[in-house]
């Protein structure tokens, strides 16, 4: 398995800890629904990586047309149910959005911290 095979796995464990210890110091600092809500947004985050990550080793295994097409039809579908859950929460619990926000984007930080660590074990800086 190549390092880069290593870092697709560990992103989506890393999103949920990253958003589980915002989600911890958020329940100190305001109140449990707010880290409730920051923690779903980890783990929404992290279901939705897989899910891509899934989706596109089967897309790209298929013929050049089918995987345009099938492509096409999938992201259209995900930025629909993406839409549908931020639509659901402003609904239901304006106030969280925000919350709900900052765990999903614990994607950022995950692939800071890989890149950090990808930089770290790199023997050259230059090339």
């Amino acid at each position: 398995m190549t390092y880069e095979e290593k870092a697709l796995r560990r992103i989506p464990l890393e999103m949920i800890v990253i958003a589980a210890v915002i989600g911890l110091l958020a329940v100190l600092v305001f109140n449990p629904l707010t880290g409730l809500f920051i923690l779903a947004g980890g783990l929404f985050s992290a279901v939705s990586f897989i899910w891509l990550k899934t989706a596109l080793n089967q897309i790209l295994g298929t013929d050049r047309r089918k995987a345009v097409r099938s492509g096409l039809v999938f992201y259209l579908i995900r930025l629909v149910l993406l839409l549908a859950v931020f639509s659901i929460i402003i609904l239901f619990f304006p106030r969280m959005i925000l919350a709900f926000a900052a765990g999903f984007s614990s994607l950022i930080m995950a692939f800071l911290i890989e890149a950090a660590m990808a930089f770290s074990q790199k023997k050259q800086w230059k090339v």
